[in-house]
């Protein structure tokens, strides 16, 4: 089921009713609904992975029962290998099986040698690397005691399976949304009405940026052969509007979902293409998934306080991992290696954290460094977006060769150039709400206090209209396959 469909938009209500004003009597009878909810919310996708996640949830559940139980060191280790065994077979095997044994057979077949397995069609479930994440650093956490297990299997299952953020995130930790599943909640109208907000914007980003830029990257893309070089540079700078409308509008629709059940889930972008340094979008990009490898990865390798030389490898360790993470195929750990070589002049200059705070705070404009700074930073991420988006490492290698050759100086030319002219013209307004708004959780998040009653209502209309008028057809989220 997409937030962008027709079965969203009625599910919704739905279930935001009933779990209010029917089931409102007790946190269990609300969080036994909220699990049936998103169960029923990813059987839309394929009932039969239903059995992955419960396997998950059951798993980590009662690691963190038996775990809260024993004292002793080796018994505890034994119990936290079973989660991550369990939950990072999963993961394995339904993500990377296949690559593992194409790569298998092309090694053997360099040498000679031609190796004809069985071949299993395995599916990879929606949301798989999201959930499993999530239930595994609970297990983590209580088996390194920084929180206490759950005792309710149904709060347990609903901060595992809660639907907004199940298939694409957040990435939620149990010390925050746990206790959220376990307290009594109170419906709140503002807070319902903050998350309707964030909801329209969210739909905004996807439906009107992301897929209408959808249409000419998967256009330039599949033509690359046939295209000059500055198409291809503009299809890149498409793609990297694309994904960020695309992921960071479902995080907006994910977080005011959540808010409309009186639940709070973690900011998963904070403007990141107004960083000033590839360290500070790290920060500012899918902050879930970079803090959660930051947590459990990169500060168990020992940091940044080390010598010159394990500072070297644990970054290229959470970068590749990172890469590795979004897919089974060798353009995301090029991807992934790209924007560790970005981020290791900073890390070994101890530049890494200068830009902490909102650039041009209080200022409407940013000053010509900052400009450039911004304008750098977003040049390097759209290069490195080209492997991310592209086919394979040789197809990334030929749209780059082109872009840097004469043809970078043409005018760029394909069909629909003219609606690819409006779509920039939108992608030029949305940058300056964005802009404006840099301050603020979302974008539009603080009208309330910026416009007049009739001209705060008269921009959602306008919102909603552009989403009916010049909303691009309907795409799955990009994330989906991760």
């Amino acid at each position: 089921m997409l937030f962008n469909s027709i079965d969203f938009a009625i599910f919704l209500p739905i279930v935001f009713f009933i779990y209010w004003f029917v089931l409102n009597k007790t946190i269990k009878i609300q969080n036994i609904f909220i699990v049936i909810a998103s169960y029923t919310f990813y059987s839309f996708w394929n009932w039969k992975f239903l059995a992955l996640i419960f396997l998950s949830t059951f798993t980590d559940y009662c690691v963190g029962l038996a775990l809260d139980n024993e004292e002793n060191k080796t018994k505890r280790k034994i119990f936290l290998g079973i989660s991550l065994i369990v939950n990072l077979g999963i993961l394995g095997f339904f993500k990377y099986y296949n690559f593992f044994i194409d790569n298998f057979i092309k090694i053997f077949s360099f040498f000679g040698q031609e190796i004809k397995p069985s071949s299993l069609n395995v599916i990879l479930p929606v949301g798989i690397s999201f959930y499993t994440f999530q239930t595994m650093s609970y297990s983590i956490d209580v088996y390194n005691k920084k929180i206490k297990p759950c005792r309710d299997f149904f709060a347990f299952a609903s901060f595992v399976s809660f639907f907004p953020q199940l298939v694409a995130g957040p990435i939620e930790r149990a010390k925050n949304l746990l206790p959220q599943f376990i307290k009594k909640r109170e419906f709140n109208y503002e807070k319902s009405v903050d998350g309707m907000r964030q909801i329209l914007w969210g739909l905004f980003k996807k439906i009107v940026i992301a897929d209408n830029c959808s249409e000419f990257v998967d256009l330039i893309f599949n033509n690359s052969s046939n295209l000059s070089g500055s198409t291809l540079a503009l299809g890149a700078m498409l793609f990297a509007f694309q994904i960020y409308g695309d992921f960071s509008g479902y995080s907006d629709i994910a977080i005011g979902a959540a808010r409309l059940f009186g639940i709070n889930i973690m900011r998963n972008f904070n403007y990141p293409y107004f960083s000033r340094d590839i360290a500070e979008f790290w920060r500012r990009w899918h902050i879930s998934l970079t803090s959660w490898f930051k947590d459990y990865l990169y500060i168990p390798l020992g940091g940044s306080r080390c010598n010159i030389w394990l500072k070297i490898r644990n970054t290229f360790a959470i970068f590749l991992v990172s890469g590795f993470w979004h897919g089974a195929n060798w353009k995301f750990i090029a991807w992934g290696a790209i924007n560790a070589i970005y981020f290791l002049p900073l890390l070994l200059t101890n530049k890494n954290r200068k830009n902490l705070d909102t650039i041009a705070k209080t200022r409407i404009l940013p000053a010509p460094k900052e400009l450039i700074q911004m304008l750098v930073t977003f040049c390097l991420t759209v290069f490195a977006w080209i492997f991310f988006r592209a086919n394979n490492i040789d197809h990334a290698l030929s749209i780059i060769s082109k872009i840097f050759s004469l043809s970078f100086f043409t005018i760029p030319n394909f069909d629909g150039r003219e609606k690819a002219l409006e779509l920039i013209i939108i992608i030029c307004i949305f940058i300056a709400i964005e802009w404006l708004g840099r301050e603020e959780q979302y974008a539009i998040a603080r009208l309330e206090n910026k416009l007049t009653k009739p001209l705060r209502y008269l921009f959602y209309y306008a919102i909603i209209a552009t989403i009916f008028f010049f909303g691009g057809i309907e795409q799955q989220f990009i994330y989906f396959q991760f």
